[in-house]
């Protein structure tokens, strides 16, 4: 809500160029950055790695925390 309210969203759009730049005007509007990604589903597929490799990230930094507090339990 915050990068919405600021305008601070990332678009990755797919689908035919001559459309994505008819409505980049109005992703520019929205958000910062505007990334065409090419074909139809190709925006999502990117929204969707990104997604993944934040939640990686997210998963590494827990189980690097649950592994900290065992190791100072048994201290």
């Amino acid at each position: 809500v915050g990068a919405a309210s600021m305008a601070k969203l990332t678009f990755m759009v797919g689908g035919l160029e001559e459309e994505f730049k008819a409505a980049e005007e109005l992703f520019t509007c929205m958000g910062a950055n505007v990334v065409y990604c090419g074909q139809v589903g190709t925006g999502q597929a990117a929204k969707l790695c990104n997604n993944m490799l934040l939640a990686i990230g997210m998963v590494g930094t827990a189980e690097t925390m649950n592994l900290g507090i065992r190791y100072r339990k048994q201290m």
